[in-house]
């Protein structure tokens, strides 16, 4: 994965940004943490492809990192919206393609989006939709949101769908939901846009593309 995705720059190493440190070099991400609190850096050196104690509003630093067009940048300064704006602008005038920006509302999330972040993220209000979503409908086991209400659920089938083919459940002319892949959640195996024959069994997690609304008629 690593010599395919591009470097990512993580600056600001509160816990949602140390989370994402971690994760991402976990799967073979080239992670740069920056964060001017010493012992915030001290706890990801070994999380991290390179950790550095620096002031990331600083334009100076960020020039010295050597950012590049094709980097992706992700600011997680919490509510410190100067910070945060100071440092999109900067990426913005660098030519960054890709920058996500951590915000605490929709108000700073405007904001953020008029002077140049590509995606901001409301992680209070994104987990607040998951768990909300989880107690709607139980079988949704995850969601990604599309354009004009369309989303990708991943959904563990009912019972009654167990041992029927795609064609026998006619989801598409009766749900309006589109079937683009089967999950084996044992053996991790993925059959891509199944054909009508395909038989669910036990253990398998559909991936379809769908509103909201259809996806609970068949929870």
């Amino acid at each position: 994965m690593a010599s395919i995705t591009r470097r990512v720059v993580v600056v600001g190493l509160g816990i949602f940004g140390s989370n994402i440190v971690k994760e991402l070099y976990a799967n073979g991400f080239d992670v740069i943490a920056v964060d001017k609190d010493k012992e915030a850096v001290h706890r990801l050196k070994d999380f991290a492809t390179k950790a550095i104690v620096a002031d990331g509003t600083d334009n100076e630093v960020m020039d010295h990192i050597g950012i590049q067009e094709d980097d992706v940048v992700i600011i997680s300064f919490g509510e410190d919206l100067a910070a945060s704006t100071l440092i999109t602008l900067h990426l913005k005038k660098m030519k960054v393609k890709s920058i996500i920006v951590k915000a605490p509302n929709e108000e700073h999330k405007l904001i953020l989006e008029k002077v140049g972040a590509t995606d901001v993220i409301i992680p209070e209000k994104e987990v607040a939709s998951k768990v909300a979503k989880s107690l709607i409908s139980p079988s949704v086991l995850d969601c990604l949101p599309l354009s004009e209400g369309y989303m990708i659920f991943e959904i563990a089938p009912p019972n009654s769908f167990l041992g029927k083919s795609i064609g026998e459940l006619e989801l598409r002319s009766r749900h309006h939901i589109e079937v683009i892949a089967v999950k084996d959640v044992l053996t991790d195996q993925v059959h891509m846009v199944p054909a009508a024959n395909f038989v669910l069994k036990d253990g398998e997690i559909l991936v379809v593309i769908a509103k909201e609304k259809d996806i609970q008629k068949i929870k």
